[in-house]
C-alpha cells in the first residue's frame, strides 16, 4: 500500500522505502538441556501477567475484598531497537507494578483517583510541579478504556515516567479462557460472581532513578564567588541520611562524635568523617547527597549541643545531643514522609 498510494517520507520527500520487515518484540530464548529437546521461551516483557495468574491465590488466601492491589518490582525485557539517553530506555529494565481490582463500571472513578494519587506521590519529593505534566492517551491499547502518562522533564525533554491504564477485564479474562480456569471474585454483598476491573499504575524503577538524579545533581554559585557540587537528593531517598564530624582530632572531640554515631546508626545510614579541615568535608557529603551534617566542636564540651547544618539552605543551628534523634526521626523517617502524603 505504501508503494500504490506513493506515499512519501513528511521530512524528506523520499519514496525510497525498504522492504516492511517484522520487527521481534519480545526477547526469545532456548529452554532445555540440549539443542534437539530445547523449546522455544520468551522473557516477559512486562511484570504485569504474573499477578494476574495469581490474583485468585492471592485474593482467597488474603481474604480480600475489593477494591484492593497487588503490587511488586521485577525484571521485565524488551527488544528494542535502539537503546538510548542512558538509562533511560534499556533492553532489561526494573519495573514497578501495581494491578488494583476493582468492581466493573467503578474504573473511571478508581482511574481519575489513582491519577491524583500518583500524581501527589511523585510531588511530594520536593522536585517542582513544573517538572510533571499529564499526557494522556488518544490512540488506546486494545484492552484499555482509558491511559495516561506521567511525564517527567528530563535532561532531553517530557518524556514517559508512569503509566496509569483502566485495563478493563481484559487480562484476566483472557488467562480464564486459554487456562480453562475461572478467576472470578465472588462478591458477597451482590452475592454474585464476576470478573473485576483493573486499574494499573506502572513505573520504571531505573528511570525513576534517572529523573531524580539528574534533576538533583546541580552546581551552584555561592555569594563569595566559589562554586560547590551538591546532589539534593530529596531527603527520604538519600542513602546516607546523616555525617559527622568532631572539628579537630583532638581534646576529646572525636570520642563525642563516635558516641554520636553510634546512638543514630540504629535509625539511619551515618558517616563518620575527620579528615581535612570541616569546609572540604561539608562539600564530600553536599557532592554525595547526605542531608545533614553534625559537627562536634569546643561549645559541645561546654553544654553538650552541636551545629546541625542542613544540605541545601547550607544553613546552621545549635542542637542539643540529647534532642538529635527525635528531631532528624521527624526529618529523615520514611513513616513521617508517608503519614504526611
Amino acid at each position: 500500500m505504501i508503494e500504490e498510494l506513493e506515499i512519501a517520507c513528511p521530512e524528506s520527500g523520499s519514496r525510497n522505502w525498504t522492504d516492511v520487515k517484522q520487527f521481534n518484540l519480545m526477547f526469545g530464548t532456548k529452554l532445555g538441556a540440549s539443542a534437539d529437546s530445547a523449546m522455544d521461551l520468551y522473557l516477559r516483557p512486562e511484570t504485569a501477567q504474573g499477578i494476574f495468574v495469581n490474583f485468585l491465590n492471592v485474593q482467597k488466601s488474603g481474604r480480600m475484598k475489593l477494591p484492593f492491589g497487588i503490587a511488586q518490582t521485577g525484571k521485565a525485557f524488551r527488544n528494542e531497537i535502539v537503546a538510548r539517553q542512558f538509562i533511560f530506555r534499556m533492553r532489561e529494565f526494573e519495573q514497578m507494578e501495581m494491578q488494583f481490582f476493582i468492581q466493573p463500571g467503578t474504573q473511571k472513578e478508581w482511574y481519575e483517583k489513582w491519577k491524583e494519587k500518583r500524581l501527589n506521590w511523585h510531588l511530594s519529593l520536593g522536585m517542582g510541579s513544573e517538572n510533571y505534566r499529564f499526557h494522556d492517551h488518544e490512540k488506546l491499547a486494545h484492552y484499555a478504556d482509558a491511559a495516561s502518562d506521567i511525564e517527567f522533564k528530563f535532561p532531553f525533554g517530557f518524556k514517559e515516567l508512569e503509566g496509569i491504564h483502566s485495563r478493563t477485564d481484559f487480562d484476566l479474562k483472557s488467562h480464564e479462557e486459554f487456562a480453562g480456569k475461572k478467576l472470578q471474585y465472588f462478591d458477597h454483598e451482590k452475592n454474585e460472581n464476576y470478573v473485576p476491573y483493573v486499574v494499573e499504575t506502572s513505573i520504571g524503577l531505573d528511570r525513576m532513578f534517572l529523573a531524580i538524579f539528574s534533576n538533583s545533581l546541580q552546581e551552584e554559585t555561592l555569594e563569595d564567588g566559589s562554586t560547590r557540587t551538591v546532589l539534593k537528593l530529596p531527603k527520604i531517598l538519600a542513602p546516607t541520611k546523616l555525617a559527622v564530624f568532631p572539628l579537630i582530632k583532638k581534646d576529646g572531640l572525636p570520642e563525642i562524635a563516635r558516641e554520636i554515631v553510634s546512638q543514630l546508626k540504629w535509625d539511619m545510614d551515618v558517616a563518620y568523617d575527620e579528615k581535612d579541615a570541616v569546609g572540604r568535608r561539608y562539600r564530600r557529603q553536599d557532592a554525595l547527597g547526605t542531608p545533614y551534617c553534625i559537627t562536634v566542636d569546643h561549645q559541645t564540651l561546654e553544654d553538650q549541643t552541636v551545629t546541625l547544618r542542613e544540605r541545601d539552605s547550607m544553613k546552621q543551628e545549635r542542637i542539643a545531643i540529647d534532642q538529635l534523634s527525635d528531631l532528624l526521626k521527624e526529618k529523615l523517617d520514611v513513616k513521617h514522609f508517608l503519614k504526611q502524603l
